[in-house]
């Protein structure tokens, strides 16, 4: 789900009007329904204790909200840690912010959590949110708040980071991201005493009683101190949050199923891929089936780039680092890479080196050696656009703490494609790039969309201003006029040029991004790529990155999910198997089956020794699509029944008819 999602079933308060303020006025002055949490002031977002301005104008935050949905979670990150430290006073604390659908908090504990421990954390949580603390907001100097958190070693770190948002990672900006240094004091509403404090930017819900009954602590693990290494190891506590007990349920009910759809889990039950430890981390063998319908993600695929201009290409998986220097990731994206490979070179007998040697890579992308295909030979404007398409295996140095089954390895393949441009073309290739993702996501079963624009980070990019700004209003432009909902991601563009991904909801609600198209002026610079244009100038193309699955083996892990193991026929790795009432009539099958396979469906006969029922639920739990069952009354009027995955049967169709439905449904990729 996105972040910050609320489920379906969630109850959504209308939020008052924005209100300008006539006199100084607090928020709970300005707004007296309930749903609201906070608001915005001039755009920032405060408690509802903030004295506002005359003249100034206050928009609701309601708990339902995005907004509303992280300062709850980040409340109950606050409750968490009073817990903790309520049952361990020698609890060290380190940062706890919201995140998707629900929050954290890293402690530094001298043994890890037990359940047990959890159980108790859980109970001390109720008691402190029924207690109705006030969440009241304090400004402090830098030498204050180190005096109040002297005992805390991790908070006196994150001080020196106040109003430090270049320095401080987003999930620090909750405590330090500000202007000022704040303290948040947990205030008993009965003795005003000062129970509990944190450093923290806030803003909180006015009071822990507003957490309400929709949390549950999740789970906990492992986490070294602000994601270093180098750093000690802290012990995370997760936990969720919610508007209700409704939702709470909903959510964990969602969670039920995913884990049922874990891709994982059914990659082993259904024999598809595994890990093995002899070739190391993140690195992924398929097994026949699972081939089988890999291979078949990428037939439909490649068919899809041949309809629509695509010309296929392949490139080695290792280069010398020149071309990465080029190209500008040694610069950008070596924490990425694997480390270089330091070859070719000769040494005399006395050790002296006569030849020199060069540092070799792994490819992390495959643009670099498209550009190069580009520039082999003199192009001219009527080649553009010019699509180069390859399913290109590249490899990632992804922490190990970060990998996770199909959907982050260190060795993926792509279906990349880069598409050469005159500048005059750029808008229409990329609404008709766009809209060749929708068809062929469709094609796969996916079919709910939205946008995401992913703009220049500063820090981490190269090209001129004017360069990036026209490239990110193109691709503003076209995603607009798509009619899809679009969202902003600041910041997250890749180093060489704005991108636009496509957002796809699986069938259990959840998002994952797929496709992105990324506009990029800079690479046809740094690989000096010319084409002749009409009037015989020199000039230099516009380059489109498009990928549109992202990568075959995450593709496979979304799909495994959506589909929860049960493919479409096309997709399945055994289509179609025949199953006898009795040994007599698996010779009649077999006919059957034969015609199919010439026709080149994916089908066999079950002649075990096993019990027809048995053979029924063994192909059931292995979700093959069509279970053709054959008796007497079927052998004698020349017909099969069918089977299919839900329990439901069709008796006595007609052999012809029989193959003729299910090649059908193949060749329509019907949705079974």
């Amino acid at each position: 789900m996105p972040e910050n999602s609320v489920p379906e079933n969630a109850v959504i308060e209308s939020a008052p009007e924005p209100v300008t303020a006539t006199v100084e006025s607090t928020g709970f002055e300005l707004f007296t329904d309930r749903s609201v949490v906070a608001m915005r002031v001039d755009g920032e977002l405060r408690d509802l204790a903030t004295n506002v301005a005359a003249d100034q104008i206050a928009v609701p935050v309601t708990i339902t909200s995005p907004d509303g949905l992280a300062i709850l979670r980040h409340s109950a990150a606050h409750v968490l840690a009073q817990a903790v430290q309520t049952i361990n006073p020698a609890a060290r604390l380190g940062i706890g912010p919201p995140i998707a659908d629900g929050f954290y908090y890293d402690f530094d504990v001298a043994t890890p959590f037990t359940p047990e421990d959890v159980k108790a954390i859980d109970k001390a949580m109720e008691r402190i949110i029924r207690s109705g603390q006030r969440f009241v907001r304090r400004v402090v100097s830098d030498d204050e708040a180190r005096a109040e958190l002297t005992d805390e070693p991790y908070k006196l770190e994150l001080i020196g980071l106040k109003g430090g948002a270049a320095d401080a990672a987003d999930n620090e900006s909750v405590e330090v991201g500000g202007a000022e240094l704040t303290i948040y004091d947990n205030v008993d509403p009965k003795s005003g005493e000062t129970v509990w404090k944190d450093l923290c930017r806030g803003p909180h819900l006015p009071n822990t009683r507003m957490i309400g009954n929709g949390v549950a602590l999740m789970r906990t693990a492992a986490a070294y101190w602000r994601g270093s290494e180098k750093n000690p190891q802290l012990q995370r506590v997760y936990g969720t949050a919610w508007p209700t007990k409704d939702d709470l349920r909903a959510y964990q009910a969602r969670l039920e199923e995913a884990a049922k759809r874990d891709h994982r889990k059914l990659g082993q039950e259904l024999d598809l891929f595994s890990f093995p430890d002899e070739i190391g981390s993140g690195l992924a063998v398929f097994h026949p089936r699972g081939g089988i319908i890999r291979a078949e993600i990428e037939n439909y695929m490649r068919d899809r780039l041949v309809a629509h201009g695509y010309e296929q290409v392949y490139s080695p998986h290792i280069t010398k680092g020149s071309l990465f220097e080029t190209s500008g990731h040694l610069e950008w994206y070596k924490e990425g890479m694997f480390p270089a490979m330091h070859l070719d070179e000769e040494t005399d007998a006395d050790g002296h080196v006569t030849r020199q040697g060069q540092d070799y890579y792994l490819k992390p992308m495959n643009c670099p050696f498209h550009n190069l295909i580009f520039r082999a030979r003199g192009r001219s404007y009527r080649e553009l656009p010019l699509r180069l398409a390859e399913f290109g295996t590249v490899y990632r140095y992804e922490k190990s703490g970060t990998l996770q089954g199909l959907t982050r390895v260190r060795g993926l393949t792509q279906d990349d494609a880069h598409i050469y441009v005159t500048p005059d073309q750029v808008r229409d290739e990329i609404a008709s790039q766009l809209e060749f993702v929708f068809e062929t996501l469709r094609g796969y079963g996916l079919d709910n969309f939205y946008l995401e624009l992913s703009t220049r980070n500063p820090d981490k990019s190269f090209g001129s201003d004017e360069a990036w700004e026209q490239a990110t209003q193109t691709l503003r432009e076209v995603a607009e006029e798509s009619g899809l909902e679009l969202v902003s991601d600041p910041g997250g563009a890749a180093f060489y040029g704005p991108k636009i991904s496509v957002q796809a909801r699986d069938a259990i609600g959840r998002t994952w991004q797929l496709s992105t198209v990324q506009l990029d002026f800079n690479q046809p610079e740094r690989f000096d790529l010319e084409y002749t244009a009409a009037d015989g100038t020199r000039q230099q193309p516009v380059m489109i990155h498009r990928a549109l699955l992202g990568s075959i083996e995450r593709f496979f892990a979304i799909l495994l999910e959506h589909y929860a193991g049960a493919f479409p026929v096309w997709l399945s790795p055994v289509q179609v198997v025949g199953i006898p009432v009795a040994e007599d009539y698996g010779p009649y099958l077999d006919g059957v089956i034969a015609r199919l396979r010439a026709l080149g469906v994916r089908a066999e006969v079950d002649h075990s020794s096993d019990r027809m029922p048995k053979k029924i639920r063994t192909h059931t739990k292995a979700k093959v699509p069509f279970q053709l069952i054959v008796g007497e009354d079927d052998r004698a009027a020349g017909a099969v029944s069918f089977r299919y995955r839900d329990g439901s049967q069709d008796n006595g169709v007609p052999i012809d008819e029989a193959i003729e439905r299910i090649t059908t449904a193949i060749k329509t990729k019907a949705q079974v």
